[in-house]
């Protein structure tokens, strides 16, 4: 496995996006960075993250054939890779908040950041970028961040983390591969943040409503029981749940 240590960088995805036109790459090569100074999120959000502390990376995957319509399929198993990866940590009440920001409790220790190559309309390659909140200990004006070592209390070796995410990772799209997409659906439906649990929802005109979190669909829309007893789907750029 390639690993391209940097000190510092924009961002590990759109270099490991330079680097894809460059040359090519082999399936589950890491850039990762000891700081990132335009670090991205999910909807344009900004990552921050302290030099050293905390754990940013991207992984070049071959995802070639995969269709287009499968691209949620990405995403769900990068979030049930690293759920797996923190378990073996001892890491408590980890959740998945839709569709890929990974919670212990009620607070976000990590964000995946997913960029596709499309090529011929079908996807070709995919870039998982990953910011993990490890060894900090402060979070200014970000009450609902988190870190390894405030929920353990202990240190981390960052190269340890990174290494049993990555055999995760590995782990997961072996078992995509084998076909039991099913099987994975349901795991991280089982790890929804806030599943079945009355919640309040505000959408893209500012209004807000309330539901019952039900699952996803096979393309990644956020189902949701509305209070007529209906069953309704919403993309990520339609909602935002409120907690």
């Amino acid at each position: 496995m390639r690993i391209i240590k940097l000190d510092a960088t924009d961002s590990t995805n759109s270099y490991l996006r330079d680097l894809i036109a460059l040359e090519t790459l082999d399936d589950y090569t890491v850039v990762t960075a000891k700081k990132q100074n335009q670090g991205r999120g999910q909807m344009g959000a900004v990552w921050s993250s302290q030099t050293s502390k905390s754990l940013t990376f991207s992984v070049f995957k071959d995802v070639s054939g995969l269709d287009i319509d499968a691209s949620f399929s990405i995403s769900m198993i990068s979030a049930l890779a690293i759920i797996k990866a923190l378990q073996s940590f001892s890491i408590p009440k980890l959740r998945i908040k839709w569709p890929n920001d990974i919670l212990s409790g009620d607070k976000k220790i990590c964000g995946i950041l997913i960029e596709n190559v499309i090529k011929q309309n079908n996807l070709n390659a995919s870039i998982i970028g990953v910011g993990l909140n490890v060894n900090e200990t402060e979070f200014k004006n970000l009450p609902r961040a988190t870190s390894l070592k405030l929920i353990s209390g202990n240190n981390f070796n960052l190269e340890e983390v990174l290494l049993a995410i990555l055999e995760s990772l590995k782990s997961h799209f072996s078992i995509f591969h084998k076909g039991n997409y099913a099987l994975l659906k349901e795991e991280y439906e089982s790890h929804l943040f806030r599943k079945n649990i009355p919640s309040t929802f505000k959408n893209c005109n500012n209004l807000t409503f309330s539901g019952f979190i039900q699952g996803v669909s096979n393309s990644g829309n956020l189902q949701i029981l509305l209070e007529d007893n209906i069953i309704k789907e919403f993309n990520l750029k339609e909602i935002t749940l409120l907690y």
